[in-house]
């Protein structure tokens, strides 16, 4: 992958109005130290997402749009899991063990059944903002990208949709999602915090009965918006 391939994934392949809020970020000087480092990376070893997918968050959920925010870690490391989405897999690959737990949750909040497969796609189609804090990673290496410049870029779109939007839901779920309630402006906007939804989390009582999905619809409705189809 080249520089200018990734300049052109930020600049074709999201919604033109995250293009529009986004384009004085992507000129700053960590911003392309850090696209010099994905471009190695890329070239040098596996990694995932697939280029044309690291944007994909903000080609779904354009900004006008975006209701809800979920913030997760790194995307997963596995061969054909990430696909620029938080927490999502590919229709075809096994639901990771953290995902299984979100959907059980969801599950006993809303008494939904267990989807057939881990792919979030639909939620991202109706303004939930799927947002990792580290948009890409080495294969099999977690956290191989964290610190290069990843946490700055997502930490300014929680800012911009903090401060020029009003009445979101920012999902927090864990302990580096929670560390970015300062960046959000909580008399505008709703935030809800639990554990993280992975086995360890989960079975110290962290993160089942959030009822985050409940809590977000009530919002939303009282707000005036469509609630989420989870």
């Amino acid at each position: 992958m080249s520089n200018r391939n990734l300049v052109n994934i930020m600049h074709l392949d999201i919604a033109p109005d995250w293009k529009k809020k986004l384009n004085t970020e992507l000129q700053k000087p960590y911003f392309q130290e850090l696209q010099k480092f994905v471009e190695n990376e890329y070239q040098q070893n596996e990694c995932f997402p697939k280029p044309e997918n690291i944007f994909q968050a903000f080609e779904l959920s354009a900004f006008k749009d975006t209701k809800v925010v979920i913030i997760g870690q790194d995307p997963y490391h596995g061969y054909g899991q990430a696909h620029g989405l938080c927490f999502s897999v590919q229709p075809e690959v096994k639901t990771p063990p953290s995902l299984v737990n979100i959907f059980k949750e969801m599950g006993d909040d809303l008494g939904k059944p267990m989807p057939a497969t881990g792919n979030l796609t639909h939620w991202a189609k109706q303004g939930v903002l799927m947002l990792n804090a580290t948009l890409t990673v080495r294969a099999g290496q977690a956290g191989s990208h964290q610190k290069k410049g990843w946490e700055k870029f997502t930490e300014s779109v929680i800012e911009l949709l903090s401060k020029e939007r009003e009445g979101l839901v920012f999902l927090l779920w864990g302990g580096p999602a929670k560390k970015k309630v300062s960046k959000i402006d909580t008399s505008k906007h709703l935030v809800l915090t639990s554990g993280h939804p992975s086995p360890l989390a989960a079975i110290r009582g962290h993160w089942f009965g959030n009822k985050h999905f409940s809590k977000t619809n009530e919002y939303l409705v009282s707000k005036g918006r469509e609630p989420i189809d989870w």
